[in-house]
């Protein structure tokens, strides 16, 4: 099972726009019932795809710049970054089929 780990503001940068391959990040919060039900799918994604993407998840609430840097406005929202820059983003919850269809078209 793959680990998703949680990155903060702070750790933004070197985690994610500096990873050498393409990072799928969950900006989500604890009081968002949508961001619990795309928690397993992630966690789907994240175990398939372990060998060319990096799952990480940013508490919205308790980290606000980097959400706020990236126009977060709705939680939640699923950003791809590649080569540090966002490459996809999708916004609400959505099947795992629709998630794999964007995020291949970036692999």
């Amino acid at each position: 099972m793959a680990t998703i780990n949680a990155v903060t503001d702070a750790d933004f940068d070197e985690i994610v726009l500096n990873a050498p391959g393409p990072v799928l990040v969950d900006f989500w919060a604890d009081w968002c019932g949508p961001c619990r039900q795309l928690a397993p799918i992630l966690q789907e994604i994240a175990d398939e795809k372990g060998e060319q993407l990096t799952v990480v998840k940013i508490d919205a609430d308790a980290n606000p710049v980097t959400p706020a840097k990236y126009r977060v406005t709705g939680l939640p929202t699923i950003n791809l970054y590649n080569g540090g820059e966002v490459v996809a983003s999708i916004v609400g919850v959505r099947p795992k089929s629709a998630l794999l269809n964007e995020i291949d078209k970036h692999l």
